[in-house]
């Protein structure tokens, strides 16, 4: 029902009328130091697919790169750990995995989801008036690059952690009770590379308000510091030519909108009228960063304009 044509979060394969199966995988080196975290995050990112697609995650299979000759066992059980804790958290069960000798530590899960055929969400399927709301605060991979350089103090490693851990299942539940007509999570192409596949093909232009895009703080201290990785450059090149701002626009900001990120937010859209409805009930259930950004101004220019 779902394949590679639009690049969406995840493949979705009909089983009956009642029944779909949503399938991803995902999995990267480690981005922060502790290990027990890494597994909650990696966890939190790859479960993020299917909820960003209207399912539930129900399975999960352990994916494992380990230098297991060089590096203590106990890490890897801290990173198995994490996982688990999290997976326990999402109701999701581990049904076993797969694991290499690697000179390189990565995790991450293959992860299996139901969903309702009637009921998908893809990336496409935005329409002309419908508000653009996100759940997590961007600027997570620069404040990631400032953690390797150890230029980032503790209170800032844990305060991102917590959001790259945080699980998008609240977010998503609230979202299943509105009509939503799209639905994305930010992660590696970064905020403006997602809304780009939104509507690449569709003719499509979004208008975002570039002051009511939540930030973390910390992203623009060490922006400016030029620690900006690399992919939010290649995101820049790859979809700059579909995105217009305002003479004088900040570069800066510029960067932090095509940071990739890890464990992102959702990106929904609903009807305008249900717009404020949905940022409310949100933060009611603890997504306290949910805001609208922005608006479907249009369907013939496929551009994102911000403002």
């Amino acid at each position: 029902m779902v394949g590679t044509a639009t690049a969406d979060d995840a493949g979705v394969y009909k089983i009956s009328d009642e029944l779909a199966l949503i399938q991803t995988v995902d999995f990267f080196p480690p981005i922060v130091d502790d290990p027990y975290d890494f597994g909650r995050i990696a966890v939190a990112n790859a479960l993020s697919d299917v909820y960003a697609m209207g399912g539930i995650p129900k399975t999960a299979m352990n994916i494992v790169a380990y230098p297991i000759m060089k590096m203590s066992r106990e890490i890897l059980g801290e990173i198995l750990a994490g996982g688990s804790k999290k997976l326990e958290e999402a109701n999701t069960v581990l049904l076993g995995g797969h694991s290499i000798e690697d000179e390189e530590i990565k995790y991450g899960l293959s992860v299996t989801g139901f969903v309702h055929p009637e009921k998908i969400l893809a990336n496409q399927g935005l329409r002309v008036g419908d508000a653009l709301i996100l759940t997590k605060p961007l600027g997570v991979g620069i404040i990631n690059t400032a953690v390797k350089g150890k230029l980032a103090s503790s209170q800032t490693v844990k305060k991102v952690t917590e959001f790259m851990a945080a699980l998008n299942k609240d977010a998503a539940a609230v979202m299943l009770s509105f009509p939503v007509s799209a639905c994305t999570d930010v992660t590696g192409f970064g905020l403006l590379g997602h809304l780009a596949e939104m509507i690449a093909g569709t003719g499509l232009e979004v208008t975002l308000d570039s002051e009511a895009i939540p930030i973390l703080d910390e992203a623009f201290e060490f922006a400016a510091m030029g620690l900006v990785p690399s992919g939010a450059h290649k995101n820049r090149t790859y979809r700059q030519h579909m995105v217009e701002t305002m003479t004088g626009f900040d570069p800066i900001l510029r960067d932090i909108l095509f940071d990739p990120q890890t464990s992102g937010g959702l990106l929904i859209g609903c009807a305008e009228k249900d717009g404020l409805s949905l940022q409310r009930r949100l933060r009611e259930v603890g997504v306290e960063k949910a805001q609208i950004i922005g608006y479907v101004t249009d369907d013939t220019n496929e551009k994102i304009l911000i403002r």
